[in-house]
């Protein structure tokens, strides 16, 4: 169980600075030791922005993870891009993510960089908030990448993924890393129609060497590409399998599908603690304190104060900073809130 009733926690990501993408399109002119100083200097400002918030987890913000530098499949053998996939034009949705070509057998002989990550935030941010690492699982990475000879299909790519991605896991808890985040959002999003038994095994298979060794927890949410969805927007599918996830926490997008489903919480509190996303990322509202205090009121209809955590539906990356700011101030100052009527 969670050590904070009402826990204020994020998924992953932040947005990146606008001088960071700026420099992102012109690295030409820039040198390892540069990039090295700007993607430290990005953390330090997401690292910032999340400890002013007053949140009791924290992240790197993610701001590595650029495909000039340290995405995944930069670091993943076998793979050669492949932009010709994209639709180029019209309005921006997930079909304009490209998807590549795999040329061998996919190894990451060097990791998939996500130690580096969590080292790097542990030496930059200060004592108090909890610091937490996200990895994406192996059904979510294989999403891009198309299926050949040698691997036939989405599951055959997954099932080569899997044991780069464990070994990854291992390696962050053997460098002290205590949560873990194993994003998950391709099985929530497809759960309508694939078949869920099969996604909980591959999610436990993928963990197993990693349980009861961290805090441990999955993201289930329904896309967020340019703030468009891309899943059936419902929770029912998912059960009841994956109320066998093997973690300590669910995170689960709550606030843009205005609170659709929330009995259905219940049966998650049952077996794990539940992170509720409160905070809409595609919505430049800025929730306020008195919303927060009412919709975790809802929430604690069906889950537990000790059980609870609260969070944005999903990674703040495609939310302008100003208003991840202050939709993180205001959505911790509403835990706080009710911790005290609670007196928790």
């Amino acid at each position: 169980m969670q050590p904070i009733p009402i826990r204020t926690t994020v998924v992953g990501s932040y947005p990146f600075p606008g001088w960071l993408e700026y420099c992102s399109m012109n690295l030409a002119q820039f040198g390892a030791a540069d990039i090295e100083e700007m993607i430290e200097d990005a953390v330090i400002a997401a690292v910032h922005d999340q400890v002013q918030a007053g949140l009791n987890v924290i992240t790197d913000g993610e701001q590595t993870r650029l495909d000039f530098n340290l995405s995944f499949y930069g670091y993943i053998k076998g793979i050669q891009r492949n932009n010709a996939e994209m639709r180029k034009f019209g309005p921006s949705a997930h079909d304009q993510r490209g998807k590549h070509n795999i040329v061998e057998s996919l190894s990451a002989p060097a990791g998939l960089g996500v130690v580096k990550e969590f080292l790097r935030l542990k030496k930059l941010a200060p004592n108090g908030p909890v610091l937490k690492a996200s990895v994406p699982g192996p059904y979510t990475l294989s999403g891009r990448l198309l299926p050949n000879d040698m691997y036939r299909d989405r599951y055959a790519i997954t099932e080569a993924l899997l044991p780069l991605i464990r070994k990854e896991l291992e390696e962050l808890v053997a460098a002290g890393c205590t949560e873990i985040t194993v994003d998950e959002p391709s099985m929530s999003c497809y759960a309508y129609k694939e078949d869920t038994k099969r996604f909980t095994n591959i999610f436990n298979r993928t963990v197993e060497t990693i349980v009861g060794n961290c805090r441990l927890s999955t993201h289930l949410c329904f896309g967020n590409y340019k703030g468009r969805p891309v899943g059936y927007r419902s929770i029912k599918p998912m059960l009841p399998d994956f109320l066998e996830f093997r973690v300590d926490e669910i995170h689960i997008e709550m606030a843009n599908r205005e609170f659709s489903e929330i009995e259905l919480l219940a049966a998650f509190a049952e077996r794990m603690d539940v992170a509720v996303g409160i905070i809409d990322v595609k919505n430049y509202y800025i929730e306020t304190v008195d919303d927060v205090v009412q919709r975790i009121r809802r929430c604690l209809q069906y889950v537990p104060a000790e059980k609870l955590a609260v969070a944005p539906d999903c990674g703040l990356s495609q939310t302008a900073r100003w208003a991840s700011r202050q939709k993180l101030v205001n959505m911790v100052k509403g835990a706080e809130r009710v911790r005290k009527e609670l007196k928790c």
